[in-house]
């Protein structure tokens, strides 16, 4: 009898051994611990948001949140003070000295700001597409922050705006979470802009500008006025009328179609009847576009004639020399073509 006795006893006290080792795990699961990190939304933080098993007192306000879209660090020493005037002990610091505490925010980015500007300017004073219009800033604008329940964007609530400086003054509401709206005050400068094209080096009157020649930016349309050239492909293949300048913007006046005709060059004269093509050699007196007038000097007679350019290197005699056309049929019956 003694035996079994003693086995009940064993079991009873493997089955009270059970029972505290599971209560001093369910009381060590449940003690507060401190957290290494929180992200905080609203301006408060509460002890909830730095103590895991915080209990009753999780909603409790503590300390003030960081702005938002900034971090912090709160010390572990700062955070026990705070709580023990809540009856919360005992708490688990981790091995922790600090906690980084996070403002949750929404980011509304720099440009954004920028192109709300620039549509204000565009709608409100006639500066043409929000596209074209350059703006800048009196100081520099950061990444604004809002609160990220917030689905509300930055609205102009005032603009001011001088035409002759192009300074205005703006005042921006920012969303602010619950319907409230903080002010933002904006000042600088803005300019409508035209693309314009310019070239990249000193050209020549009439050289050939290429497509390494010309560049494209973006000029005040006050500075540069309308009549301009706007588009690379508009002044590429075109001869300078005159000499240009790298920086200064480029008029439809400023190029032409180049020479197909150059002065003092041996182009081939061109007569031609019903039934009869000439062709003969001479030398341009001048240089000419295409449709262009000039003056030749007939190498075979040392006669000048005049011709119509009608290619590079060709100018066609005018039907009313039917007297040189003869003339020089008869002395270059070799040169002639019969139809």
């Amino acid at each position: 009898m003694i035996r079994p006795i003693i086995t009940t006893a064993f079991i009873a006290i493997g089955l009270l051994t059970g029972v505290a080792t599971a209560q001093a795990q369910q009381q060590a699961s449940n003690r507060p611990v401190l957290k290494a990190e929180a992200i905080i939304t609203g301006d408060i933080v509460r002890i909830g948001d730095l103590v895991e098993n915080a209990g009753v007192v999780a909603s409790v306000p503590i300390f003030r949140a960081p702005d938002l879209g900034c971090t912090g660090t709160v010390s572990v020493d700062a955070v026990l003070e705070a709580v023990r005037d809540h009856a919360l002990i005992g708490v688990d610091t981790a091995g922790l000295r600090e906690i980084v505490v996070t403002r949750a925010s929404r980011a509304i980015p720099e440009k954004n700001v920028e192109d709300l500007m620039t549509r204000a300017l565009s709608a409100r004073f006639n500066l043409g597409p929000a596209k074209d219009i350059v703006v800048n800033f009196a100081r520099d604008i950061r990444t604004i922050y809002v609160e990220p329940s917030s689905s509300a964007e930055l609205k102009v609530a005032h603009i001011d705006y001088d035409a002759r400086s192009g300074r205005f003054d703006a005042i921006v509401e920012v969303p602010a979470g619950a319907g409230r709206r903080n002010i933002l005050r904006l000042a600088g400068r803005a300019f409508a802009t035209v693309e314009t094209a310019t070239v990249t080096r000193t050209i020549e009157r009439g050289a050939v500008l290429k497509d390494a020649d010309i560049v494209v930016e973006r000029r005040p349309r006050s500075e540069v006025g309308r009549d301009v050239i706007t588009r690379r492909e508009d002044a590429v293949g075109l001869a300078a009328r005159v000499s240009l300048q790298p920086g200064r913007p480029l008029r439809p006046a400023d190029v032409m179609q180049p020479d197909l005709v150059q002065r003092n060059e041996t182009v081939t004269l061109v007569y031609e009847v019903p039934g009869i093509t000439l062709t003969i050699r001479g030398r341009a007196a001048e240089g000419g576009v295409e449709g262009d007038v000039i003056n030749v000097l007939n190498e075979q007679s040392r006669r000048t004639v005049q011709g119509v350019i009608i290619g590079p290197g060709r100018v066609a005699v005018t039907n009313g020399s039917p007297r040189l056309a003869a003339n020089q049929i008869s002395r270059s019956a070799t040169n002639a073509n019969m139809r």
